[in-house]
């Protein structure tokens, strides 16, 4: 029943005469590589696929030491998983091989990891991973194979539309990844192919029952890859030895409350493990301290009320637009953290001395907006649509305008 469900969704998304992924020949002639982590997702991705009748490699991703990665059971791509993946190709019948990609990876995220923490920044690994070992390296090695497209289990949504083909958020927004693939470029979209967008979690565990996959009740992946503990720090001092300093730890009214042992430490908006009491003669009514502004260049955390944290202005770097930049003063939806829904706003684009900017103007004030995170932008008039979206460069406190002005 939902296998069918399955394939009468990828039927009415392409013309006649087409197959399931939109290509006009039969699909044993169509080839597709499909990018297997070991998990239930890409485990159903493969088997959906093979059943219809595809031409499947699978591909698993070794990226990061096996020492390692063998005791990160919560991480995707780990020792067990590149086993939990073979083991799925092997039920399949399909080939099956891992590639190592760990000298790739070092050097373009978890490099990139470091360096943003250093800078005070709040890193999303993931978005990195996908921008450049998924779909720049992968997809070039699923060319060199011949295949027709690059399947993954992301739950997101690919149409062809008049501009090309479009990016939509997953049909279950519980599980909606779309987030992550703001750096999707037209021209890897074309490519890409995502046949679990229009499932929800609960249908994919039982495509996995159905097909006697060893990965059916395998639990998600929570924690970054390369980070199993959760304690980033602990990698940023182990990649940069000797970087991380100690330093003050600072009220917005310039009263110093304790010390840190490293900005690395820290992220905007934190209100748990800040290691201060409170302050003599404070305001009650401003309530607990959170972390407003981290200033590595001079090394301190500064603190402040939650009021402190509103924003209004996000200025973005290193943008992508899907299918066209909008139009200045269009409205929009920024989802600024992966956990937060999209927020109404609209967006300017700049030339600021040659280099391209965006910045986001939110209709309400926002809170712990961190230099380093994504804004992933969605069409106002079509929430479902992800238009593109950059890094979040600055944020500047509401506060700091009010004082500039």
């Amino acid at each position: 029943m939902a296998v069918q469900a399955v394939k009468t969704k990828a039927k009415g998304s392409v013309a006649a005469g087409l197959n399931a992924l939109g290509f006009a020949k039969p699909p044993a002639k169509t080839r597709v590589v499909v990018a297997m982590s070991g998990g239930v997702d890409s485990s159903v991705t493969a088997a959906l696929l093979h059943e219809q009748g595809f031409d499947v490699i699978g591909i698993t991703l070794q990226l990061y030491d096996h020492g390692v990665a063998v005791q990160a059971k919560g991480a995707c791509c780990a020792g067990v998983d590149i086993h939990d993946a073979r083991t799925v190709a092997g039920r399949l019948g399909i080939p099956h091989y891992v590639l190592d990609y760990e000298n790739r990876f070092h050097d373009q995220v978890m490099q990139d990891f470091a360096d943003s923490y250093l800078r005070g920044e709040t890193p999303i690994p993931c978005v990195r991973c996908n921008q450049t070992v998924k779909f720049t390296d992968l997809l070039k090695t699923a060319r060199d194979l011949e295949a027709d497209c690059l399947a993954t289990g992301h739950y997101v949504q690919r149409i062809d539309g008049d501009n090309g083909p479009r990016l939509l958020r997953g049909a279950d927004l519980a599980k909606d990844q779309s987030y992550f693939l703001f750096a999707t470029t037209a021209e890897q979209l074309d490519y890409l192919r995502f046949p679990l967008g229009g499932l929800d979690k609960d249908e994919t565990r039982n495509l996995a029952r159905k097909f006697e996959l060893t990965v059916s009740e395998k639990p998600d992946s929570q924690d970054i890859c390369f980070v199993p503990n959760g304690r980033y720090g602990d990698v940023v001092r182990r990649l940069r030895p000797g970087a991380v300093d100690a330093g003050d730890i600072v009220h917005i009214d310039g009263t110093v409350l304790g010390r840190h042992n490293g900005v690395i430490d820290y992220t905007i908006g934190q209100r748990r493990g800040l290691g201060i009491g409170g302050r003599a003669g404070a305001d009650e009514a401003d309530g607990p301290l959170y972390v407003v502004a981290i200033d590595a260049a001079s090394n301190q955390v500064i603190v402040g009320p939650q009021k402190a944290l509103a924003c209004v202005e996000v200025h973005l770097g290193d943008v992508n637009w899907i299918n066209g930049a909008p139009r200045d003063n269009t409205p929009i939806l920024a989802r600024l953290r992966n956990t937060a829904p999209a927020m109404p706003a609209r967006v300017f684009c700049h030339d600021d001395g040659g280099i391209a900017t965006v910045v986001v103007w939110l209709d309400e004030a926002q809170f712990g907006i961190a230099a380093g995170q994504a804004a992933a932008i969605y069409d106002g008039a079509n929430p479902d649509q992800l238009l593109g979206g950059g890094w979040i460069a600055r944020a500047p406190l509401v506060a700091n305008i009010d004082q500039d002005q």
